[in-house]
């Protein structure tokens, strides 16, 4: 039987998935979009690793009106919707009332888009292998749109790497993405946060902060920052789970 054990934080949980990420470690074709808020500690751990480049891909989940902690779907830019049907047929949510919260949801992705990233534009996809980072998986509709948005904007092959992710949702992922690393499934995940020893909110001002060292350091000459190694000393035995390559 698997022992799931909890991460320390976020930074943690990044420094041990960039281990089970180290064939993409130096891909000048790669790069690493964290889903903010969360995702974004995680990410920024991966891609120091890896010397990879570090950007954001926003997202939004819908929550169910009168019960925001349900999700009935996620957005992301670009007019993705991803709704889960069956939720909104249980809960009889109407067109109008899916419309409202996907204007709502827009507009907090337009206000995050100015705040963390200014005048920067994004990065392109085109040809590209888009490393997709949260800090659990627990329904699946946020990354769901995330993927989503990442073959839209032309990316040739997908990676969804979370530290910890409920086993429904991470299968359901998996056969829609070229690969899928999860280090813990635990039959009894219960929430994300469960599963991190630290799990405090992670709020504009820090991912703000990662972003602008992160983006100082790709334009910085590669041979001054040299890639960090994952460090193994503190590695804790977790499940992995990894699809086969496509």
């Amino acid at each position: 039987m698997a022992i799931h054990r909890q991460f320390k934080n976020r930074v943690h949980a990044g420094k041990l998935l960039a281990l089970a990420l180290a064939p993409y470690a130096g891909r000048p074709d790669a790069l690493v979009l964290a889903l903010p808020r969360g995702g974004v500690p995680v990410g920024f751990a991966i891609a120091r690793a890896l010397g990879l480049a570090l950007d954001v891909l926003l997202v939004r989940k819908l929550g169910l009106p009168g019960h925001e902690e349900f999700a009935m779907g996620a957005i992301a830019g670009g007019g993705v919707r991803v709704l889960n049907m069956a939720a909104i047929r249980e809960h009889r949510i109407g067109r109008e009332q899916i419309d409202d919260a996907c204007a709502r949801e827009e507009r907090e992705i337009a206000r995050r888009e100015r705040q963390y990233r200014g005048a920067r534009a994004e990065p392109g996809l085109a040809g590209r292998t888009a490393i997709l980072v949260d800090d659990g998986l627990a329904t699946g509709s946020t990354m769901c749109a995330a993927v989503r948005a990442a073959r839209e904007r032309g990316a040739a092959r997908i990676v969804v790497a979370v530290p910890v992710g409920a086993p429904d949702s991470c299968a359901a992922l998996a056969a829609q993405v070229d690969e899928l690393v999860c280090l813990s499934q635990p039959a009894n995940f219960g929430a994300v946060g469960r599963w991190y020893r630290q799990f405090e909110q992670t709020g504009d001002e820090e991912v703000q902060d990662l972003l602008a060292i992160a983006w100082r350091d790709q334009t910085s000459a590669r041979t001054i920052h040299p890639p960090m190694q994952a460090n193994g000393d503190n590695h804790e035995t977790h499940a992995r789970t990894r699809s086969s390559p496509r």
